[in-house]
């Protein structure tokens, strides 16, 4: 009788959770309606605004914690250099959604988030695993992420952004994958 009133409770909790969750991510309108200014993006264009600004987040998030925990002034000026860039790029990107009619996400995601937090657990290894984590893995999932939209999302404006923001990614990728061989070097 306990157990399933637990399991009833649990399910309750599920379901209501998963209601505030929709409600969360849905545009309070009148009439129930979606505001058209969201009607100007399509679900391409907003797919790679929504993975770039999860993807800047994270490098932001995790340059901030090299930089608190680092010792490594490498890794400290490549962090800073992260911070500084992703920063700019991210005022773009949300002056160019939200001019579209789209809100994009303030944070990394969900499982860039718990990647962050693993990250932050170590002390021994923090540098290496930055450096392949941060700097050269999540700079190869942008350039990915940013030459397939600079080839296929149709809207001409974010189209446009993600060209001229290739290049600087291409170029972090470059720096990563130095610093990667120099804290690797130190590591052994």
């Amino acid at each position: 009788m306990k157990n399933n009133l637990l399991k009833l409770g649990l399910g309750a909790a599920i379901v209501l959770s998963m209601g505030s969750v929709a409600l969360a991510q849905t545009p309070a309108t009148s009439g129930g309606q979606v505001p058209a200014a969201t009607n100007k993006l399509d679900s391409e264009a907003r797919g790679f605004l929504t993975d770039a600004a999860e993807s800047g987040h994270m490098e932001i998030a995790g340059s901030k914690m090299a930089l608190e925990k680092s010792k490594n002034a490498e890794v400290k000026q490549f962090a800073q250099k992260m911070i500084d860039d992703h920063t700019k790029v991210g005022q773009q990107l949300e002056a160019l959604a939200k001019s579209k009619g789209y809100e994009p996400p303030k944070e990394p995601s969900l499982m860039q988030t718990a990647k962050l937090k693993a990250m932050g657990l170590r002390d021994e290894g923090f540098d290496k695993a930055y450096a392949d984590e941060i700097g050269v893995d999540a700079h190869e999932s942008a350039v990915k992420l940013f030459e397939k939209a600079s080839k296929e999302v149709k809207d001409p404006e974010v189209k446009q952004f993600a060209i001229e923001t290739l290049p600087s990614l291409q170029q972090h990728l470059q720096a990563a994958k130095a610093l990667q061989q120099s804290v690797s070097a130190k590591a052994k």
